[in-house]
């Protein structure tokens, strides 16, 4: 019932925008990928400082059933409507251009097992009456996108992906970003980042109950105390970058250990940052099935794979490619202990081999500027 009235709202809200003329110069970014990797919120921030010949609006969280009616109408106006999620517009003058929010390693729309096929036709309708432009940086990625979503081969433009601009380009430093998270200066730092994917959709209560008790890797065998310990031991500092909806299960989302740091969206967002602005600055990578790692095969750094739940969110989701040992370039745990085991040496020649090959199969869009080349190929389309 409650997306059947977000839905009323929205054709409601439409028809009020639909009467406001458009503006060739306006650009309206509806950003539902938060501030963890989000190509829109970086191609605004891009446009505000390379174009100010453009005005651009920022409508976040987005779809949002809160927006004020001066929003609604920059949203009529724009000539332009960049989004992450689904594709949106009011009307046929206006150029939706759709950068999505990874490259998908889970399964979804009609390829996913949880997906209801209702919700898949009328997800595939609307990409095909508004979507664009697609941004897409390789064959494979327009390949699964397809796949779970039916895109048109022709709307994909391959240009890169925005966020890819600012991952080798840290907005501060490693000595800052151990400072602000750690309070703690460290010449030797080794500074890892967990960001594990939405864990809610395995329908477990178990898993949920543990990672509200603090057990953030859901581990069997999980000791906190015994994990500081040991990254303290060898320098090695890790943030915890947790799903927004796991963050809201802690009252109080801080730690109490001096290697371990939870990073919440309050301390992104009163910077005005994105994650991806601080990726830079790790040394390694965990999480498990999130797509996050095809990026930071850029940065080129040691990736650990946490497999502790693989079997199961195959089965309740499942993957788009297999098998899951051949797709990951990195060691695999699925316990607290062999994952102590793997930080002492997560790195050699033949996993950066691997890096290597997934990199060039994944980013066939080669360089920088990505964010210019996006600029211009949506502003030279009639």
């Amino acid at each position: 019932m409650k997306s059947l009235l977000f839905r009323v709202y929205l054709c409601l809200m439409k028809i009020f925008a639909y009467f406001n003329p458009i503006q060739p110069n306006e650009v309206v970014i509806l950003n539902g990928a938060g501030r963890s990797g989000s190509n829109g919120y970086l191609f605004y921030k891009y446009l505000q400082l390379n174009h100010p010949e453009y005005q651009v609006t920022l409508v976040e969280p987005w779809p949002s059933s809160h927006l004020d009616r001066m929003t609604w109408k920059k949203i009529g106006s724009a000539r332009y409507i960049v989004t992450t999620h689904q594709p949106f517009k009011v009307k046929k003058g206006q150029l939706n251009i759709q950068l999505w929010h990874g490259v998908p390693l889970k399964r979804m729309g009609i390829m996913a097992n949880n997906t209801r096929r209702k919700d898949n036709c009328r997800n595939e309708k609307l990409w095909h009456k508004y979507a664009d432009i697609v941004a897409s940086n390789s064959d494979l990625y327009e390949t699964l996108m397809s796949a779970c979503i039916a895109v048109e081969g022709k709307k994909y433009h391959k240009v890169g992906f925005p966020r890819l601009d600012y991952l080798q380009k840290p907005i501060i430093t490693k000595e800052e970003l151990l400072q602000d998270l750690f309070h703690q200066t460290d010449a030797e730092a080794q500074i890892g980042i967990y960001m594990p994917t939405f864990r809610y959709e395995l329908d477990d209560p178990k898993i949920m109950a543990q990672i509200k008790a603090g057990n953030f890797f859901a581990f069997a065998d999980f000791d906190v105390a015994q994990l500081n310990a040991a990254l303290k031991e060898r320098h090695q500092y890790l943030i915890v970058k947790l799903h927004p909806y796991e963050m809201r299960m802690f009252a109080d989302f801080s730690s109490k250990y001096s290697n371990i740091a939870f990073l919440n969206n309050d301390y992104l967002f009163d910077h005005n940052y994105d994650l991806y602005e601080l990726l830079g600055d790790t040394d390694f990578l965990l999480t498990d099935f999130s797509s996050i790692y095809f990026d930071y095969l850029l940065l080129n750094n040691p990736i650990i794979f946490v497999t502790n739940f693989l079997k199961q969110y195959e089965k309740t989701r499942g993957l788009l490619l297999s098998p899951y040992e051949e797709i990951t370039p990195g060691i695999k745990v699925n316990s607290q202990a062999q994952l102590l085991e793997a930080l002492k040496e997560p790195d050699n020649q033949q996993i950066r081999d691997r890096r290597l090959y997934w990199l060039h199969l994944t980013q066939e869009v080669k360089g920088e500027n990505y964010c210019e080349k996006l600029f211009a190929c949506m502003t030279k389309v009639n």
